[in-house]
């Protein structure tokens, strides 16, 4: 599953369904793909003598020598990100039914998205390349997962398709803190007061990850209102961190 604010969740919505929640990605290959070709597109602006600003902005112009293979490289590991979710779901829901004797259906409703990825759309009559770092694609009609933090809400979304967003919605809350400045500043008895009603862990370990830690969730959503609708609100019952 990976680690940081990795997790498997179980939620209820206002109805009452049950859903299963988890954050995953690429489990290190979509870092270690970039950290590679970086250092290749910074030895080619070195050949280029092109006058960046920082190193980091090293890019690779369409049709160079690395170009393509960075391209299907990106593709290959947003496809086994995918892939890698499923495959946790369909072993989390099978834990779920070996523990639960009581028949349930599963799949009434499922959403798969990506987050931290770049693919090729077409926005103002140009296609384009577009990174989404912590955020959503959220094409008119188009179901996505925006997470809270542990003993936040969190949401699934309809696209609005905004294009000034590029059809793009917020991952989650996101950060107001470091992880160290959270360890610092917070205690044990602040996280379990904070995930009260939760069933996590409430120990020292996980301090970096409690709830005051990121933005006030009902804030993110209030300012993305021109980009999605809320289809469903969820609370947390159990978190499991990676």
């Amino acid at each position: 599953m990976g680690t940081g604010n990795h997790f498997i969740e179980v939620c209820l919505d206002r109805d009452g369904f049950v859903w299963f929640m988890l954050h995953s990605g690429s489990r290190g290959v979509g870092n270690a793909i970039g950290t590679h070709f970086i250092e290749l597109a910074k030895k080619d602006a070195q050949r280029q003598q092109r006058n960046l600003p920082d190193q980091d902005l090293a890019y690779f112009e369409e049709g160079a020598q690395y170009f393509g293979d960075y391209v299907r490289a990106v593709g290959w590991a947003q496809r086994f990100a995918a892939q890698n979710r499923e495959l946790m779901m369909a072993r989390l829901i099978d834990t779920v039914r070996q523990v639960i004797a009581k028949p349930f259906e599963t799949h009434v409703e499922a959403v798969n998205c990506h987050h931290n990825y770049v693919q090729q759309e077409r926005h103002f009559g140009e296609d384009v390349f577009v990174t989404r770092k912590g955020a959503v694609s959220a094409r008119a009609g188009q179901l996505g997962i925006i997470p809270g933090s542990m003993g936040a809400r969190s949401f699934i979304v309809r696209g609005l398709g905004n294009p000034d967003s590029f059809d793009s919605c917020s991952h989650g809350a996101g950060r107001v803190m470091s992880r160290n400045q959270a360890k610092k500043r917070f205690t044990v008895d602040d996280q379990i007061q904070a995930t009260a009603g939760v069933e996590c862990r409430k120990d020292a370990e996980v301090i970096d990850e409690i709830p005051m830690a990121y933005k006030d969730i009902d804030a993110v959503m209030a300012a993305q209102q021109d980009l999605v609708e809320v289809v469903h609100t969820l609370k947390q019952v159990l978190c499991v961190k990676g």
